[in-house]
């Protein structure tokens, strides 16, 4: 297509938005800006089709155009072309052929894992919250968005991926080789498997304290809660830990419908923006779980959608948060149809608020002192240095999968190469090599759920126990 066909037509595109912006009451003035740029946009067209190194498709210069636009408002908007929305809508209908992450970019515009997903080849792999991928498949990662990544991690089942990978804390990055398989797994989890299998849901027997792991928020979350919640009640619960650390989030609705199952009215959340209506969610009463107390725990990787249910539980007064301050993300993004829906944007339209009125979502200008995320109850903090992050994943790691018998590749965790697959513990390990026991690694002791299962016990305490204490 000669450049004047090209000029001819972005320049009918912009003359019918200004026809739209003059009846929007655009100033004549902000039409003559508009007409300047667009024709800037159209010469800068032109200059890299005529002189760029190699041949470049028209189609490839307007997407990256695109990309880049939408890349610099926040990392969460995006434009999805036509193969990439085909990937886009297996992922968030909950199934695909992937390894099991999900993926974002970090403040030093890094691509970073936001989370694993619980059984999956990543987290089998060793691959936790927080870890930075420096290479996919000898290629640097540097300048790839979150779109880009998801559309080369995924690829049929059965292939393989290699990957660098640079753990929190004071470790060298590591090579890991992956083999993609489908990605179906469930949200809700427990502390430890049965043998049969099972997860084990009560934490403390004694107590009667039970324990669920949400891990992401989708379509069959809250399904999941209420046959674990269920259970925990015919096993007599007093009390209930929910842990949301390392939750990226995931379904607005999901989320609502986890908040809705512990309070039996009010102000779920709302959403605000721009050009969108504000919209309240407002709790049910049927079905609702009472009649025991609650803490949540999260950490600096809740986000999104866990951070709507952490935040509606606290506002409330029905569980007490421990843990660290989460992310603050918490924008919402819609789905707008491009090319009669073969490609599409997804665009940040609004921000999520909290009952009591305040924000979630952490803007890049936010202060330490600014209100976003959710904050842990007075006297409940608990924080985790970046290496002990690593050492509760690495734990928790060890605990989903050697019940399965499973092997995590994660570095301080090697196999005994004669015996099977099954680990040893450190000090037997020390004792072969001849090593007195107690240079042997100490087992991580989860100081937040520690913290979360003392207040508990605190508040079913009899009365006279409390007066003694």
């Amino acid at each position: 297509m000669p450049g004047r066909n090209l000029f001819a037509i972005v320049m009918v595109g912009a003359v019918s938005l200004l026809c739209w912006q003059t009846t929007q009451g655009a100033r004549p003035k902000d039409n003559d800006d508009a007409m300047e740029l667009y024709k800037l946009f159209v010469d800068a067209v032109e200059q890299v089709e005529a002189n760029y190194v190699r041949p470049v498709s028209r189609r490839e210069l307007l997407e990256n155009a695109l990309k880049g636009m939408l890349q610099n408002l926040d990392p969460h908007s995006a434009f999805i072309n036509e193969s990439d929305w085909k990937r886009f809508k297996r992922q968030i209908e909950g199934s695909f052929s992937g390894i099991g992450i999900q993926v974002g970019v970090d403040d030093g515009n890094r691509l970073m894992v936001i989370a694993p997903l619980v059984g999956t080849p990543a987290y089998s792999a060793g691959i936790l919250a927080g870890d930075l991928i420096l290479e996919i498949d000898g290629k640097s990662t540097e300048g790839f968005t979150s779109d880009k990544a998801v559309e080369v991690l995924q690829g049929r089942p059965g292939t393989s991926v290699k990957l660098k990978v640079l753990h929190a804390g004071p470790h060298k990055p590591e090579e890991l080789t992956l083999t993609r398989s489908i990605i179906d797994v469930p949200s809700v989890l427990g502390d430890v498997r049965q043998p049969d299998g099972h997860w084990n849901y009560m934490i403390d027997k004694d107590k009667k304290i039970g324990y669920l792991r949400v891990t992401s928020f989708i379509q069959k979350t809250s399904d999941e809660l209420k046959k674990a919640l269920d259970e925990l009640k015919e096993q007599g619960m007093k009390a209930l830990i929910l842990d949301l650390r390392d939750n990226p989030g995931g379904l607005l609705s999901s989320a609502v419908e986890v908040s809705d199952l512990f309070i039996d009215e009010g102000k779920i959340v709302s959403t605000k923006g721009r050009n969108t209506p504000e919209r309240t969610y407002e709790a049910q009463k049927d079905g609702t779980y009472t009649g025991f107390p609650m803490t949540v725990i999260v950490n600096e990787l809740s986000a999104s959608a866990a951070e709507i249910v952490a935040a509606c539980l606290q506002d409330h007064d029905r569980a007490i948060i421990v843990g660290q301050r989460s992310f603050g993300k918490g924008s919402v993004q819609n789905i707008l149809d491009l090319e009669n829906g073969n490609s599409v944007l997804k665009l940040t339209v609004a921000t999520y608020w909290r009952p009591s009125g305040k924000n979630i979502h952490r803007f890049k200008d936010a202060k330490e002192s600014d209100d976003w995320g959710v904050k842990p109850n007075p006297g409940m903090e608990v924080k985790y240095t970046p290496e002990e992050h690593y050492a509760w994943g690495k734990s928790r790691i060890e605990r989903d999968l050697i019940s399965l018998n499973i092997h995590p590749k994660i570095p301080g965790l090697g196999p005994d190469e004669t015996k099977g697959n099954r680990p040893k513990p450190d000090g037997a390990k020390a004792e072969e090599n001849g090593e007195k026991k107690e240079h042997a690694e100490k087992p991580f002791v989860d100081r937040q759920l520690e913290k979360a299962l003392e207040v508990l016990k605190e508040k079913l305490s009899p009365p006279e126990a409390k007066a003694a204490a």
